[in-house]
């Protein structure tokens, strides 16, 4: 019976939660604000790996692409970091990313809603005086 979980998805795994304590506790730039860490992706020979993230109560995707500048210039701080606080052979190499598929699921959320509400409309029942 195969393993549910690589070693690949484990490393990505405490990457995030070291990376989002990490993120939280150390990194000291008024600009940044709070950051989400929505998925960590880590190649097969551990060598690098891409951090995505988006910036909670962003105002603009500008803003939270700023804030990805802004970690990957502070990449080289975060996995020394890393490599203190994690057993591995080899620290991943880190890129962030801006993740855009929360705005996106937002996106699509309003319209389906606005479909929905569209097709009741259409749909409600006719005024009984009407009828002939």
């Amino acid at each position: 019976m195969p393993r549910e979980f690589t070693r690949n998805d484990r490393v990505a795994d405490a990457l995030q939660r070291e990376l989002a304590q990490l993120i939280r506790d150390e990194v000291r730039d008024p600009r940044l604000g709070l950051v989400n860490i929505t998925a960590v992706e880590v190649v097969r020979d551990l060598s690098s790996a891409k951090v995505f993230v988006n910036l909670v109560g962003a105002d603009s995707a500008e803003q939270s692409e700023k804030a990805a500048e802004l970690l990957n210039g502070a990449a080289g701080f975060l996995r020394t970091h890393l490599a203190k606080r994690m057993q591995l052979r080899i620290t991943p190499r880190l890129r962030f990313i801006y993740d855009l598929s929360g705005k996106r699921g937002q996106e699509l959320s309003a319209l389906i809603e606005y479909a929905v509400n569209r097709d009741k409309e259409r749909h409600h029942d006719p005024d009984p005086s009407e009828e002939g």
